[in-house]
């Protein structure tokens, strides 16, 4: 059965982009929502396998869409797309189930990548025999998956299996280290960051965490945001989306249009 996709954007333009680049590769099942309230009224009615949000839409915007899905038991899993200043928002989105973000100005492989890469996390556990092998990178999507569904604890545990099977991974401490912070354990989410930092001391997503937990800790305040580490971002894409703000271009690998 084709996997449902919902892409909600207030701009047809945008909207239509996103829908060719998912249907170029792929066999997809995609219907669209031009606010959040048209997009709560789908999700309500029918099932879909992942939704994509804009952050920044008009009279309800990406965040209080999510927040009220959780509000009425939907656990849909979600891709954000923001621009850099929205990314403080990225604590209530994590605590509400969104870890995927992908920040404007995104390319078509970037959206094509993390939408299969987010299928296939919660495809995960569907039909497989307990005593096949579950390797690092299975234990890894699990844990995402229970960020997801907002199980921090199976979370946890999900981690310490991928850990136990690769305890050189720079990824897998920093993400341990935000599900820590997370809830409440800062001590225990400053060891992770300085671990993953003594596994890959360039490891951004662990130098821009262990900032923003070290100026907590000194201000009680930090302008850094939380950094996933999860490999959204691609080197190879030339091409980006139409009617993105040049201004956006945070992103090295994307072409800022003149």
């Amino acid at each position: 059965m084709n996997k449902r996709l919902l892409i909600v954007d207030d701009e047809p333009n945008v909207r239509l982009s996103y829908r060719a680049a998912l249907e170029l590769e792929s066999d997809y099942a995609i219907d669209e929502a031009n606010s959040a309230f048209t997009a709560l009224e789908k999700l309500v009615e029918g099932r879909f396998d992942l939704a994509i949000l804009d952050m920044r839409m008009p009279e309800m915007d990406g965040l209080e869409l999510l927040a009220r899905m959780r509000e009425r038991g939907l656990s849909t899993p979600t891709v954000i797309i923001t621009a850099y200043a929205d990314l403080p928002h990225a604590v209530k989105a994590i605590k509400l189930g969104a870890i995927d973000f992908l920040q404007k100005p995104l390319t078509p492989d970037q959206l094509r990548q993390v939408v299969a890469e987010i299928l296939v996390r919660h495809e995960d556990n569907q039909g497989l025999n307990e005593v096949e092998a579950k390797d690092y990178a299975y234990h890894l999507r699990a844990a995402k998956r229970a960020i997801n569904q907002r199980d921090f604890e199976a979370a946890k545990r999900s981690l310490r299996r991928a850990l136990h099977l690769d305890d050189r991974s720079a990824e897998g401490f920093n993400l341990a280290g935000l599900v820590a912070e997370l809830s409440g354990d800062f001590k225990i989410a400053t060891r992770y960051y300085e671990q993953a930092l003594r596994i890959d001391k360039d490891f951004a997503p662990a130098q821009q965490n262990a900032k923003r937990i070290d100026e907590l800790a000194r201000r009680g305040t930090s302008k850094e945001p939380l950094a996933l580490g999860n490999d959204q971002l691609s080197d190879s894409p030339t091409t980006t989306f139409p009617n993105q703000p040049p201004h956006y271009a945070q992103n090295p690998h994307s072409i800022t249009r003149s």
